[in-house]
């Protein structure tokens, strides 16, 4: 393949939220860009359709057609297809093919993936994205590992990506990622739990003045709205992150006690996400509400109804 990444073809395996994004940029600079997703061919899989029709994006029959033309393979799926995704993608991967992945997955986890590509030829890159993608789209702050991280580093700059090199050795770049994943989507499960409890107790402009006056350098009230907001979209998708990071903790040799907790809030709002307490999903007004005691008010309704 060309070393000239302006170059390449590339492949992106999930075209859901961050699949999307980096289409658009890609496509933007004239990149020829493929996708495949296991739901593009179902129901749900017609906003995928459309956005590939509209933005020039070939939609590939499989795993293995997407890395057959793929110079560059970008895996963004869920925390949990990790590992099956590389083990399709290796069916397909040409020779020095560059699989990046940027799913969210403990250390032990990227290092059975790497094996899959690595035993067929492709070269595989270790990516941990460091914050929400949205505001940065593909230039987000990302830790590239692995022993051929540094070599395809200014590569992937080139190309509209941000990333800095972490490790020779694969594991290090996630094990940064899930550890501040225990704090990011912490946060915001406790954000969601403190908030809600305070609203039913008619007590949240108290709690909300005691956080600013402890730690003023944060909107409350605008962090907060943006906490309900991401666990109502993408809850399900962070509780399973946070079921890599209950590995990664207990590969360290400790229980994941928060991690655990923190996986249970998270899927318990995309329960009722799922159920259409917040609307209907894909509508612009779906997790959008700027005022977080909207949804709050929606989750102690459910609350109340159910006891």
């Amino acid at each position: 393949m060309s070393t000239d990444s302006k170059t390449w073809r590339i492949g992106l395996v999930g075209y859901g939220e961050v699949g999307r994004i980096l289409a658009e940029d890609l496509r933007a600079q004239g990149f020829e860009v493929a996708a495949y997703d296991l739901r593009q061919d179902a129901a749900a899989g017609a906003a995928m359709r459309e956005h590939a029709q509209r933005h020039g994006v070939a939609l590939a029959a499989s795993h293995a057609a997407l890395a057959d033309r793929a110079d560059l393979i970008v895996s963004a799926v869920t925390a949990s297809q990790t590992e099956a995704v590389a083990q399709a993608v290796a069916a397909g991967v040409r020779q020095g093919a560059i699989f990046l992945d940027f799913n969210s997955a403990s250390p032990n986890a990227k290092q059975r993936a790497a094996a899959s590509i690595e035993a067929a030829g492709g070269r595989y890159v270790e990516g941990a994205v460091m914050t929400s993608v949205p505001p940065y789209r593909i230039a987000v702050p990302m830790l590239l590992g692995g022993p051929h991280a540094a070599d395809v580093l200014p590569q992937l700059n080139a190309i509209g990506f941000k990333a800095k090199h972490a490790s020779d050795r694969l594991g290090v770049a996630s094990a940064t990622k899930m550890c501040r994943s225990v704090m990011i989507k912490g946060l915001e499960a406790l954000v969601i739990e403190s908030f809600s409890t305070a609203r039913a107790y008619g007590v949240e402009d108290e709690v909300i003045a005691s956080l600013y006056e402890t730690f003023p350098g944060m909107d409350w009230e605008k962090q907060g709205s943006y906490f309900f907001q991401r666990v109502i979209e993408h809850g399900r998708r962070r509780a399973e992150e946070l079921r890599e990071v209950a590995n990664t903790v207990r590969d360290a040799g400790m229980e994941p006690h928060a991690a655990a907790a923190i996986s249970k809030r998270q899927d318990w709002v995309a329960d009722l996400a799922d159920e259409g307490l917040f609307g209907e999903r894909g509508t612009p007004q779906f997790a959008r509400s700027a005022d977080w005691r909207d949804e709050a008010d929606r989750l102690l309704k459910h609350v109340k109804a159910q006891s």
